[in-house]
Formats: C-alpha cells, sequence, structure tokens
C-alpha cells in the first residue's frame, strides 16, 4: 500500500497503516504529537501501536527541537543480523544444548557478566574507539553516572521484554544468528533523567500530554540531553556487537568441523534520533520502532518468536523521512496477553521453535503480535525483502 494522510491535523501525517486498525488511543497520540509547534511531519508505520507520550513505530521530524519520550526509554534498541556459511543441514536434531550455550554465554534479564566483557578477547571484534567511548562517561548526567559498575557488566547482556537472541534458517536453507537488544539499565534511566527535566521546563507547561515535553536548541539542557542520547545510542551499538560477537564465538565452538565463516554483520536501531535534511530543513528525526530506510540501506524487520522476520533493503522514500517498521508490532498489551493466553496456546504457537514454554513469556506469545506478513505487505513502497528468516532457536530475556 502507499500511504494515506490523517485528517485535521496540522501537519501531514502520512500513515503506512490502515487508520481503522489503529487504536484510538494511538490515534490521539499522533495528533497530540501534530499539534507540537516544531513539527514538521510525521510518518506513520504499519506497526503503530499506543506508547508513552508518542506511538511505538511513528517517525517524527522536529525543526530546532527533539522530545525525549518520542525517542523511547530504551535509547538505541535495535537489531543485528548475521549470514553464516552453515546451512540447516549442518544443524542437529536436538536443539536445546546450543540454546543452553547461548544462554550461558549472554545473560538474560536483569543479568550481568560477573566482570565487564574484554572486548581484546572477543574474536574478529573492532576494539578501536572502545577506550574514547567510555572516557565520554564522565560527561554523561551527573544523576545517573554512579551506575557505571553496572553499565560497564551489562554491555553484552540481553535485558529482558521482547528482546531477544535467535538462530534461524531462510528459504535457502542458509543460517543466520539475529539478536534484539539496547542500552540496558543505563539508557533507561538517562531517558527517564532527561524526560524529568524537559518536563520541568517553562516552555512545556501546558501541553496537551506531558510527555510531550521537549528541549529546543542552542539550550544547555537540550545540548545535555543530545550528548547523553548519542553516548547511549552508541553504547547499544556497542551492546549488540559485544553479543554478536559472544554468539559467534558459541557457534565456532559447537559446529567447528564445520568452521563457520560470518558475512558482514547488519545493525540497525530503531529507538534513536538522526540529524536529517528534507526540503531545504535541517530537521531532527526521531524514529521511536522505526528503522532507516535509504535507498540500499539494509534493514531488519523482525516478526514474533514463532513466525520470523524478515531482511530488506531501504527504497529511500521521502514520504516516509526514510523509514520504515521496526517489526511486527503488538496488537494487545502484554497484560491482556497473559489474561487470554495459556502456556499451551504458547507451546501450540512456537511448535518446532527450541525456547522457552513458560509462563513468564506467554506475553510475548506470536498471536500478541500483528501478522508480520501483513506488515511487510504495507509498506511495499518503502523497502525490498532481501530474506525471510525462521527461527529454530530463540532465547529471550
Amino acid at each position: 500500500m502507499s500511504y494515506v494522510e490523517v485528517p485535521g491535523a496540522k501537519v501531514p501525517i502520512r500513515m503506512w497503516a490502515d487508520p481503522a486498525s489503529v487504536e484510538d488511543v494511538a490515534m490521539q497520540q499522533l495528533r497530540n504529537v501534530s499539534t507540537l509547534p516544531w513539527i514538521k511531519g510525521l510518518a506513520v508505520m504499519p506497526d503503530v501501536h499506543y506508547g508513552k507520550g508518542a506511538t511505538v513505530g511513528s517517525v517524527i521530524a522536529m525543526q530546532g527541537a527533539v522530545c525525549p519520550a518520542a525517542v523511547g526509554v530504551d535509547i538505541g534498541c535495535g537489531m543485528s543480523a548475521v549470514k553464516t556459511s552453515l546451512t540447516a543441514n549442518d544443524l542437529p536434531g536436538d536443539l536445546s544444548r546450543l540454546r543452553s550455550k547461548v544462554e550461558e554465554a549472554i545473560p538474560v534479564g536483569r543479568g550481568m557478566h560477573d566482570s565487564p566483557v574484554d572486548p581484546g578477547r572477543l574474536h574478529g571484534f573492532a576494539t578501536g574507539g572502545w577506550e574514547d567511548f567510555w572516557g565520554r562517561f564522565d560527561g554523561v548526567a551527573e544523576a545517573v553516572k554512579f551506575r557505571e559498575e553496572r553499565a560497564t557488566k551489562q554491555i553484552g547482556t540481553l535485558g529482558g521484554g521482547n528482546h531477544f537472541v535467535e538462530v534461524c534458517t531462510d528459504t535457502t536453507g542458509s543460517v543466520w544468528l539475529m539478536l534484539h537488544s539496547g542500552s540496558r539499565n543505563i539508557g533507561k534511566e538517562l531517558a527517564e533523567f532527561h524526560i524529568g527535566v524537559a518536563q520541568k521546563l517553562p516552555h512545556n507547561q501546558g501541553l496537551v500530554d506531558r510527555d510531550l515535553a521537549v528541549f529546543i536548541a542552542d539550550t544547555p539542557q537540550m545540548a545535555a540531553y543530545r550528548n547523553d542520547l548519542f553516548w547511549a545510542q552508541e553504547y547499544a551499538k556497542y551492546n549488540r556487537s559485544i553479543m554478536m560477537a559472544l554468539l559467534k564465538d558459541v557457534i565456532r565452538k559447537e559446529f567447528r568441523k564445520a568452521k563457520p565463516a560470518f558475512e558482514p554483520e547488519i545493525s540497525a536501531h530503531h529507538n534513536y534520533v538522526s540529524e536529517e535534511r528534507y526540503e531545504g530543513m535541517d530537521l531532527l528525526v526521531t524514529r521511536k520502532g522505526a528503522i532507516s530506510a535509504r535507498a540500499g540501506e539494509y534493514g531488519i524487520i523482525p516478526g514474533s518468536m514463532g513466525t520470523g522476520s524478515y531482511i530488506v533493503k531501504g527504497l529511500g522514500n521521502e514520504k516516509a523521512f526514510n523509514s520504515a517498521s521496526h517489526g511486527a508490532g503488538r496488537r494487545m498489551s502484554r497484560n491482556a496477553a497473559k489474561r487470554r493466553f495459556s502456556t499451551k496456546d504458547l507451546e501450540e504457537q512456537t511448535r518446532g521453535v527450541e525456547c522457552r514454554k513458560d509462563s513468564g513469556v506467554v506475553d510475548e506469545i506470536p498471536a500478541a503480535y500483528k501478522p508480520i506478513e501483513q506488515v511487510i505487505d504495507q509498506q511495499r513502497d518503502l523497502v525490498e525483502v532481501v530474506a525471510k528468516l525462521k527461527q529454530v532457536v530463540c532465547v529471550k530475556g
């Protein structure tokens, strides 16, 4: 489908989704965002759903301002994927050992490494800039800096919720590695600290939603937020890179005879801010649950833990601010999923996938998400499909 414009908005709201299928509360959030005086346009992805302040699955272009809640509290959350030389024929019939080895190598949930991961010991990991990155930690918000020990031990860890590590096969039988995570607790702490600062600023009083508080260009508060934002985005990228290196090490050891090789890593944020130029304007583009999809740029659009995912290539559609969806998107809340579904439902919907099937992940059941094929079909003018993946192992936080 192409986009439809939402009527009655103060700036263009272009939707790559059927407005009738979008929750009323999410539609109201989009209209609320459009009232901010710095907004130049919104692009709404097919996985759009209600979020804090701004919807998940929206791209917000602002001039001279940025809204922290429109980035999300998991700054820099995103995906990484790597195609391997292994094929489905290399995989054992029982994948439980492989799943256990991945869980041993990569802490999940609130877990962290006993001591910080030394990137120098990771096979092929590019350590350039590592010391500079941690040196810049001294410049982040004083109120959050006391988390340094936890931040160093959490880098290279998965987290909880919808974060995952997967081993997948594509339609040709090639094996892929894929993971989804963000900036862990330190990114959340920084986001919540700055949202609190923004809400107290005079220009944000009287907003239709206090969670839409913004920072304005050329102010010390904006400078402080952007410093911490870009640091947390880099943290998230390092976090995924280290996890992928740990995952590759597991694969090398478990498939030693096959001598696995790995293609270049595809990595994409989907909760972040980028400086971009459209129609002669320098804009701050916020993607909350959306990926960059410039012409020829690779991206990852995952489905649920039982349905599979897509590797895509951007088509560079400027009407969508060169963006695409970040996944299937939830169609019901976590609490609603827990009320509606049982562990038996989870077992049925994840048949053939080596994964947790207990009550702790019922909220991640495939039926709680929109159909990924439909989401892909609704953005055919934003991306082209490169590969379709189906998970065989899924490690959940």
